[in-house]
């Protein structure tokens, strides 16, 4: 799956992947991690480098990844999968993913797919397939407090991602899902009131298309999140390094009065698409010069992701979730072939570790950086 540059989908195919790779075996006899000090605000997307992984593998990724210091993670749990029949929840997937957070002592992120870009959902089939102006908020509640109260780790929520794409050509639909998004956010912070909850966006999206208005017109939520990549609408690499930081620069001004966030950051070290080892590594000092700059101001800043994907498995034409798809379109990236070749270029590529788990110059920038904050 992995079939999104950024932005919300990308992380569930690691998700359903790795978990099911996890509950295959029961082997939980690997030693205690020891704690150690950790950066609450900064995170990593962690994920394994193939499709199918055990218990013990998965549990030396992340161990890997919390010794650089991160003190957070983000968890992907679409609708559909976790209430597949109405109050009836599956935790088996995200059991077992919570638990190595857990256990390594990561706060979790969590994104939760009201809006997935172009895609509304994806719903359980119990629900249907209801327009903005017709979800029952109380729907809505009810499977956010049933994670909530489950995992308290989770110290943030996401309600919806590309959240542009969602609203690019209806924007008469921006004032119900702030009308929505504000009934839900009411009723969460009566239950959990130390959860923060916002919604996302694609920044190289918004500057690309000049979709910054979509961004101010939702000014809901307890900060602003946002993805990046430094690529144009084909999915090539454009941007320098320098350039890439001063994008970041302007999510600030686009949060208003709220914090803003990076919920998932990336470099691609694909010369295909113009990327490169050397370039990622300017690109991670640069990105942790923003964040020393503007720490005040951010609510977190978590990079995409730990391990590149064999070539040929970061396929971009069709995402299920479930019985689900999820539109292409919602990446604002066309659905051509030549798009499609790029974008898989990009996410196989965008790992500080290679397919063969071998260290890329990025981890340890990546480490230094975070050790430098700490």
């Amino acid at each position: 799956m992995d079939k999104k540059i950024l932005g919300v989908a990308i992380g569930i195919a690691i998700v359903i992947a790795a978990a099911a790779g996890v509950l295959s075996i029961t082997d939980d006899s690997s030693p205690e991690v020891i704690p150690q000090k950790t950066n609450e605000k900064i995170g990593l997307v962690i994920n394994s480098p193939t499709q199918s992984v055990t218990l013990q593998e998965l549990d030396e990724i992340y161990a890997t990844a919390s010794e650089s210091g991160i003190g957070r993670s983000n968890v992907y749990l679409f609708w559909n999968l976790v209430e597949p029949e109405r109050g009836e929840y599956n935790w088996q997937y995200s059991d077992a993913l919570m638990s190595f957070n857990q256990k390594n002592d990561l706060k979790v992120t969590l994104y939760f797919s009201i809006i997935n870009g172009e895609t509304l959902g994806p719903f359980p089939d119990w629900i249907g397939k209801p327009p903005i102006q017709s979800l029952n908020e109380d729907r809505v509640v009810s499977v956010l407090d049933a994670i909530l109260s489950r995992y308290h780790i989770v110290d943030t929520v996401i309600l919806a991602g590309e959240t542009e794409s969602q609203f690019r050509y209806y924007e008469q639909n921006i004032p119900p899902y702030k009308e929505l998004f504000t009934r839900v956010y009411d009723k969460i912070k009566e239950k959990h009131p130390d959860v923060k909850i916002g919604n996302a966006f694609a920044l190289h999206q918004v500057l690309n298309k000049n979709l910054e208005n979509i961004v101010t017109d939702l000014d809901v939520g307890d900060f602003v999140a946002f993805s990046y990549s430094p690529v144009d609408t084909v999915g090539d690499m454009v941007k320098t390094p320098q350039q890439a930081k001063e994008d970041l620069e302007q999510i600030i001004d686009l949060a208003g009065d709220r914090n803003a966030a990076i919920f998932e950051i990336s470099w691609s070290t694909s010369d295909f698409v113009g990327g490169s080892e050397e370039s990622q590594t300017e690109f991670l000092e640069k990105s942790f010069e923003f964040y020393a700059e503007n720490e005040s101001q951010l609510e977190f800043f978590t990079w995409y992701r730990q391990n590149d994907k064999p070539e040929g498995t970061c396929s971009f034409e069709v995402q299920e979730i479930g019985e689900d798809n999820l539109s292409v379109g919602g990446s604002g990236f066309g659905s051509s072939e030549h798009v499609i070749e790029r974008l898989n270029h990009y996410v196989c590529n965008a790992g500080l570790f290679d397919e063969n788990g071998n260290p890329k110059p990025g981890w340890n920038e990546f480490k230094n950086q975070i050790q430098m904050l700490n």
